[in-house]
């Protein structure tokens, strides 16, 4: 009896120190929460926050040589060459600064980075936290506008930056909320699928966000809520915010577009798992006027249809790929190469970071491709432009993300396996 009473009351205690201890650390959660939230209020008041810098990110040693050998493996086109331009933790998506050629750099974590090359000798000097003060949640998407205001688009808000190029060399730096937490897309919405947003700030000013929808293929009592809400498409906004509208739709899950010099939309899609090794090819698109839709999900890519939507009406309007991508290469990052560095044939090319299979039983990507671009909008046939990321036994050295150039005109690729950009520079 006496033991029995005993064991009860040690587990009684147990169950109460369990419990005493698991609301302690949801206290400390919603502390924390609620000073990050107070940091970004903050910020926005131009007002200090009291949050220590982290130290720089090391630039040598044991990662960086291993790196450096396998970058002796790259195969590229004659006159090449590519090197380790930093490492970067989780490096994602790109954007160089208009001002100062300073590189910021998302994640699929919670920080994003800044690259800084002091010397000019096409080698980052220095790599550090952004914005150390605010809770970042998979902030994957970057980018610029003309006049140096950063956009950073998470899985389901959007701040902006003014003058990032310059508030970043310290820990406090000027802050706005574009779209409030919750706001991007509705909460009920949020997965761990599909969450990398990309963006680009257009030709008319506005913010363009892709929003990946987060199924496979989509259950068709969605379509009415993805439909209104941009999800599976492309959204725009004015830079504060405000008149968002759906740009386009039928896109399973864009991460990676740029802007053409005729002022037109190129970007990448990922299309449907589980069809086989060979099908369906992935696409580069192109988006030549707001509403056009792009096929998917009665397409699951190019012109494959999906099992889900096979027995479907296809609306009449789909805008087929401008260029077929190989079957689950992962085509990420993309740009419209406007450089001056690369030979004729690259100039309004469009460059695309492959980051490679998953679900393949042989492998494939892992590389940066090259599709060529007439002055007639047409697009011809892709081709490898940096490869060797993936060996001959099917093991990733590396998985490029996303493309960029340099104020020179050469190109920055991004690794979040490896946790490197490297630059590729044309040398005559």
């Amino acid at each position: 009896m006496r033991s029995g009473l005993i064991a009860a009351l040690t587990a009684g205690a147990t169950l109460a120190a369990s419990v005493s201890l698991a609301s302690l650390a949801a206290a400390q959660e919603a502390g924390d929460t609620k000073a990050k939230v107070d940091n970004l209020e903050k910020l926005q008041g131009f007002r200090t926050t009291g949050v220590a810098e982290p130290p720089p990110i090391p630039q040598t040693g044991r990662r960086a040589d291993a790196i450096n050998r396998t970058l002796q493996k790259i195969k590229l086109p004659e006159g090449f060459k590519i090197s380790l331009y930093a490492i970067v933790p989780d490096a994602r998506a790109m954007a160089v600064g208009p001002n100062a050629g300073v590189v910021f750099v998302g994640t699929r974590k919670s920080k994003v980075y800044t690259v800084t090359d002091r010397a000019k000798d096409r080698v980052a000097d220095e790599v550090k936290v952004f914005a150390p003060a605010i809770d970042f949640k998979i902030p994957n998407g970057v980018c610029f506008s003309r006049d140096g205001v950063l956009t950073v688009v998470e899985q389901n808000r959007v701040l902006a930056f003014p003058a990032a190029e310059f508030f970043y060399e310290g820990p406090d730096v000027a802050a706005s909320v574009v779209v409030k937490q919750g706001e991007l897309i509705p909460v009920s919405e949020e997965s761990y699928n599909h969450t990398a947003r990309v963006c680009r700030i257009g030709p008319d000013g506005k913010l363009y966000i892709a929003l990946g929808q987060p199924y496979n293929v989509p259950p068709k009592e969605k379509a009415e809520l993805y439909a209104r809400t941009g999800i599976g498409g492309i959204i725009r906004m004015d830079a504060d915010g405000k008149n968002r509208e759906v740009f386009a739709t039928g896109i399973r899950n864009s991460v990676g577009m740029d802007f053409a010099p005729d002022k037109t939309l190129w970007f990448t899609d990922n299309q449907v798992d589980g069809m086989g090794d060979d099908q369906p090819p992935g696409e580069l698109n192109q988006a030549t006027k707001p509403g056009q839709n792009f096929g998917f999900p009665w397409y699951g890519g190019g012109a494959v249809r999906t099992v889900e939507y096979k027995n479907d009406t296809v609306p009449p309007d789909v805008v087929p790929p401008k260029a077929e991508l190989a079957p689950h290469a992962a085509d990420l990052g993309m740009i419209v190469y406007r450089g001056k560095m690369f030979p004729e044939k690259y100039r309004g090319g469009v460059f695309t970071a492959e980051h490679g299979s998953w679900n393949r039983t042989t492998p494939i990507g892992a590389r940066v491709m090259f599709v060529p671009i007439t002055k007639d909008g047409t697009a011809g046939r892709p081709e490898p432009f940096a490869e060797g990321w993936l060996t001959e036994s099917g093991e990733y050295l590396g998985r490029p993300v996303d493309v960029a150039t340099l104020p020179d005109g050469s190109l920055l690729v991004s690794d979040d396996t490896a946790g490197a950009i490297y630059r590729i520079a044309y040398e005559k």
